[in-house]
């Protein structure tokens, strides 16, 4: 048996092991990083957050003192919501008869609807199982709010939340209320706290 030269390259032993062929595929090297076993199970995402349609389902309020259709956007920095004021909203009866105008107290309730109760909602999500976030509530404390136009019957809008802030269930939000078309209606700050329906 002819012995190989130098040239040939050292053939290699039994005690280092069989050499890899290509049909087993490259073997990782340590700058791509380790290889995730199965028992690591997946990586955790922000996608197990609650979608939209879980967060409405949560929204305690209802008609006729719910004022949010769908939600556009949801993310752990923002909201954006719409909702379409009915011609036969109860309030515009008296407000006003013959000229019917959306309270700005509505309005406000609008932006809270999405920038406080359903962000507030998808915020705890992240933080709590599912059971919990619904027997928490969001209870109004303070708004800062200036309107440039009014609201008629009919119309769309549109509500952008930003988080401002988030701590202990506490959420401040910069809102920002157009139509449908972007036509500028109101903007400003709310906040708000979520507490538990037994502390009501």
């Amino acid at each position: 048996m002819p012995v190989p030269s130098e040239a040939e390259g050292p053939v290699p032993s039994e005690a280092e092991g069989p050499v890899p062929s290509e049909a087993e595929g490259p073997v990782p090297s340590e700058a791509e990083g380790p290889v995730p076993s199965e028992a690591e199970g997946p990586v955790p995402s922000e996608a197990r957050g609650l979608t939209a349609d879980e967060v409405l389902a949560l929204i305690p309020q209802q008609r006729p003192f719910r004022f949010i259709d769908r939600l556009l956007e949801l993310t752990d920095a923002r909201a954006v919501g719409e909702y379409t004021f009915r011609q036969d909203e109860s309030f515009y009866a008296g407000h006003f008869p013959g000229n019917p105008v959306t309270p700005g107290v509505i309005l406000i309730e609008t932006m809270c609807q999405t920038g406080l109760v359903a962000l507030g909602i998808y915020l705890l999500g992240l933080e709590l199982p599912k059971a919990e976030v619904a027997r928490t509530v969001t209870l109004f404390t303070d708004s800062a709010v200036e309107f440039e136009r009014v609201v008629r019957p009919g119309d769309t809008v549109r509500v952008t939340a930003e988080k401002v802030f988030w701590r202990r269930r506490k959420l401040k939000s910069s809102v920002v209320l157009t139509l449908a078309d972007g036509t500028p209606v109101a903007r400003g700050t709310v906040a708000g706290m979520g507490v538990s329906r037994d502390d009501l």
